[in-house]
Protein backbone atom coordinates (compact mmCIF):
# COMPACT_ATOMS: atom_id res chain seq x y z
CA UNK A 1 0.00 0.00 0.00
CA UNK A 2 1.22 3.35 -0.49
CA UNK A 3 2.41 5.91 1.96
CA UNK A 4 -0.13 8.11 2.77
CA UNK A 5 1.89 11.58 1.37
CA UNK A 6 2.69 9.55 -1.69
CA UNK A 7 -0.78 9.31 -2.64
CA UNK A 8 -1.53 12.79 -1.71
CA UNK A 9 1.57 13.76 -3.74
CA UNK A 10 1.11 12.05 -6.84
CA UNK A 11 -2.75 13.24 -6.44
CA UNK A 12 -2.54 16.84 -5.54
CA UNK A 13 -4.23 18.49 -8.34
CA UNK A 14 -6.98 15.99 -8.57
CA UNK A 15 -7.73 16.39 -5.42
CA UNK A 16 -7.62 20.39 -5.10
CA UNK A 17 -10.54 20.43 -7.61
CA UNK A 18 -12.72 17.84 -6.10
CA UNK A 19 -12.14 19.38 -2.26
CA UNK A 20 -12.08 22.85 -3.84
CA UNK A 21 -15.64 22.41 -5.29
CA UNK A 22 -17.43 22.11 -1.91
CA UNK A 23 -17.21 25.75 0.36
CA UNK A 24 -15.93 25.25 4.26
CA UNK A 25 -19.15 26.69 5.01
CA UNK A 26 -21.20 23.54 3.44
CA UNK A 27 -18.26 21.23 5.14
CA UNK A 28 -18.38 22.80 8.01
CA UNK A 29 -21.62 23.90 9.18
CA UNK A 30 -21.86 22.24 12.19
CA UNK A 31 -18.64 24.00 13.85
CA UNK A 32 -19.58 27.37 12.45
CA UNK A 33 -21.22 28.79 15.27
CA UNK A 34 -18.50 27.33 17.70
CA UNK A 35 -15.61 28.70 16.35
CA UNK A 36 -14.17 31.88 18.56
CA UNK A 37 -14.24 35.24 17.79
CA UNK A 38 -12.15 36.92 15.39
CA UNK A 39 -9.43 37.67 15.47
CA UNK A 40 -7.82 34.28 17.06
CA UNK A 41 -5.11 32.06 16.59
CA UNK A 42 -6.37 29.39 14.34
CA UNK A 43 -4.65 26.09 13.40
CA UNK A 44 -5.58 23.69 10.78
CA UNK A 45 -3.48 20.93 10.78
CA UNK A 46 -3.66 18.36 7.71
CA UNK A 47 -4.05 21.79 6.01
CA UNK A 48 -4.48 20.38 2.07
CA UNK A 49 -5.38 22.49 -0.12
CA UNK A 50 -5.99 25.64 1.81
CA UNK A 51 -9.63 25.47 1.31
CA UNK A 52 -10.77 25.68 4.81
CA UNK A 53 -7.47 27.53 6.04
CA UNK A 54 -8.43 30.69 3.26
CA UNK A 55 -12.07 30.72 4.33
CA UNK A 56 -10.95 30.81 7.87
CA UNK A 57 -8.28 33.97 7.09
CA UNK A 58 -11.16 35.78 5.33
CA UNK A 59 -13.35 35.17 8.78
CA UNK A 60 -10.65 37.45 10.87
CA UNK A 61 -8.42 34.26 11.93
CA UNK A 62 -4.55 34.38 12.52
CA UNK A 63 -4.35 31.00 10.65
CA UNK A 64 -1.53 28.94 10.67
CA UNK A 65 -1.90 25.39 8.08
CA UNK A 66 0.08 22.60 8.74
CA UNK A 67 0.19 20.69 5.99
CA UNK A 68 3.05 17.80 5.11
CA UNK A 69 3.17 17.20 1.58
CA UNK A 70 4.38 19.86 -0.35
CA UNK A 71 2.85 19.04 -3.39
CA UNK A 72 -0.48 20.01 -1.85
CA UNK A 73 1.29 23.04 -0.05
CA UNK A 74 2.28 24.39 -3.55
CA UNK A 75 -1.60 23.75 -4.80
CA UNK A 76 -2.88 25.91 -1.94
CA UNK A 77 -0.66 28.64 -2.19
CA UNK A 78 -1.52 29.07 -5.81
CA UNK A 79 -4.67 28.82 -4.78
CA UNK A 80 -5.33 30.80 -1.80
CA UNK A 81 -2.51 33.43 -2.34
CA UNK A 82 -3.12 35.20 0.75
CA UNK A 83 -0.53 36.55 2.91
CA UNK A 84 -2.58 36.20 6.25
CA UNK A 85 -1.81 32.33 6.25
CA UNK A 86 1.45 30.97 7.53
CA UNK A 87 2.36 27.73 5.98
CA UNK A 88 3.89 24.84 7.87
CA UNK A 89 5.53 21.31 6.98
CA UNK A 90 4.81 19.16 9.49
CA UNK A 91 2.21 16.38 10.92
CA UNK A 92 0.88 14.50 13.75
CA UNK A 93 1.51 12.72 16.25
CA UNK A 94 4.54 15.00 17.38
CA UNK A 95 4.00 18.41 15.10
CA UNK A 96 7.83 19.15 16.10
CA UNK A 97 8.07 22.20 14.25
CA UNK A 98 5.39 23.58 16.41
CA UNK A 99 7.68 22.99 19.73
CA UNK A 100 7.04 25.99 21.71
CA UNK A 101 3.54 27.00 20.84
CA UNK A 102 0.77 27.30 22.56
CA UNK A 103 -2.46 29.05 23.11
CA UNK A 104 -4.36 28.68 19.84
CA UNK A 105 -7.89 29.17 20.15
CA UNK A 106 -8.80 26.88 18.02
CA UNK A 107 -7.64 23.68 16.26
CA UNK A 108 -9.66 22.30 13.01
CA UNK A 109 -8.76 18.40 11.79
CA UNK A 110 -10.84 17.64 8.79
CA UNK A 111 -10.41 14.12 7.24
CA UNK A 112 -7.22 14.33 9.02
CA UNK A 113 -7.34 11.70 12.22
CA UNK A 114 -8.56 8.59 10.29
CA UNK A 115 -4.46 8.29 8.85
CA UNK A 116 -3.38 8.04 12.32
CA UNK A 117 -2.77 4.28 13.12
CA UNK A 118 -4.00 3.31 16.69
CA UNK A 119 -0.54 3.87 18.29
CA UNK A 120 -0.17 7.44 17.23
CA UNK A 121 -3.63 8.72 18.79
CA UNK A 122 -2.38 9.42 22.21
CA UNK A 123 0.20 11.10 21.86
CA UNK A 124 -1.97 13.01 19.08
CA UNK A 125 -4.30 13.84 21.24
CA UNK A 126 -1.99 14.75 24.23
CA UNK A 127 -0.18 17.43 21.52
CA UNK A 128 -3.89 18.81 20.65
CA UNK A 129 -4.25 19.66 23.98
CA UNK A 130 -1.04 20.96 24.56
CA UNK A 131 -1.63 23.09 21.74
CA UNK A 132 -4.77 24.45 22.63
CA UNK A 133 -5.05 27.52 25.14
CA UNK A 134 -7.12 27.35 28.07
CA UNK A 135 -10.72 26.73 27.12
CA UNK A 136 -9.41 26.31 23.35
CA UNK A 137 -11.69 24.39 20.62
CA UNK A 138 -10.86 21.47 18.66
CA UNK A 139 -13.24 20.68 15.65
CA UNK A 140 -12.56 16.91 14.20
CA UNK A 141 -13.92 15.15 11.55
CA UNK A 142 -13.76 11.69 11.17
CA UNK A 143 -14.62 9.57 8.41
CA UNK A 144 -16.91 6.25 8.49
CA UNK A 145 -16.94 3.86 5.63
CA UNK A 146 -14.76 0.94 4.02
CA UNK A 147 -11.10 2.53 3.60
CA UNK A 148 -9.13 3.18 -0.03
CA UNK A 149 -7.17 0.14 -0.70
CA UNK A 150 -4.34 3.02 -2.74
CA UNK A 151 -3.42 4.48 1.00
CA UNK A 152 -3.44 4.04 4.85
CA UNK A 153 -6.76 4.98 6.60
CA UNK A 154 -8.83 3.59 9.21
CA UNK A 155 -12.46 3.43 10.41
CA UNK A 156 -12.08 4.95 13.77
CA UNK A 157 -15.40 4.49 16.30
CA UNK A 158 -16.32 7.70 17.41
CA UNK A 159 -16.74 6.73 21.08
CA UNK A 160 -12.86 5.25 21.03
CA UNK A 161 -12.24 9.44 19.49
CA UNK A 162 -14.99 11.16 22.41
CA UNK A 163 -13.15 8.77 25.09
CA UNK A 164 -9.82 9.80 24.34
CA UNK A 165 -10.43 13.12 24.02
CA UNK A 166 -11.61 12.85 27.78
CA UNK A 167 -8.89 11.42 28.46
CA UNK A 168 -6.84 14.42 27.88
CA UNK A 169 -9.18 16.76 29.32
CA UNK A 170 -11.00 17.83 25.98
CA UNK A 171 -14.47 18.14 27.09
CA UNK A 172 -16.81 17.01 24.19
CA UNK A 173 -19.29 20.20 23.35
CA UNK A 174 -20.79 18.76 19.85
CA UNK A 175 -21.05 15.28 18.44
CA UNK A 176 -22.82 15.52 14.81
CA UNK A 177 -23.43 12.50 12.48
CA UNK A 178 -23.59 14.95 9.30
CA UNK A 179 -24.76 11.67 7.25
CA UNK A 180 -24.18 11.66 3.41
CA UNK A 181 -20.66 12.80 2.04
CA UNK A 182 -20.06 15.64 0.09
CA UNK A 183 -18.04 14.40 -2.38
CA UNK A 184 -21.20 12.28 -3.39
CA UNK A 185 -19.58 8.64 -2.39
CA UNK A 186 -22.19 7.25 -0.80
CA UNK A 187 -20.82 4.25 1.08
CA UNK A 188 -19.19 7.18 3.33
CA UNK A 189 -20.57 9.10 6.08
CA UNK A 190 -18.45 11.18 8.59
CA UNK A 191 -19.14 12.84 12.02
CA UNK A 192 -18.35 16.06 13.28
CA UNK A 193 -16.62 16.29 16.68
CA UNK A 194 -16.21 19.61 18.91
CA UNK A 195 -14.23 19.20 21.76
CA UNK A 196 -13.49 22.56 24.69
CA UNK A 197 -9.95 22.31 26.61
CA UNK A 198 -10.37 21.84 30.43
CA UNK A 199 -7.12 20.98 32.81
CA UNK A 200 -5.03 17.75 32.88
Amino acid sequence: MPGVQGYYALAAEALAERYESVSFETVHQDFLPLLPAAPARVADIGAGTGRDAAALAARGYDVLAVEPVPELRRVARRLHPTPAIRWLADSLPALPGLAGETGFDAILLSAVWMHLAEEDRPPAMRRLHDLLAPGGRLFLSLRHGPPPTNRRMYDIPTHETVTLAEQHALRSIRLRDNGTDHLGRGDIHWTGLAFEKGHL
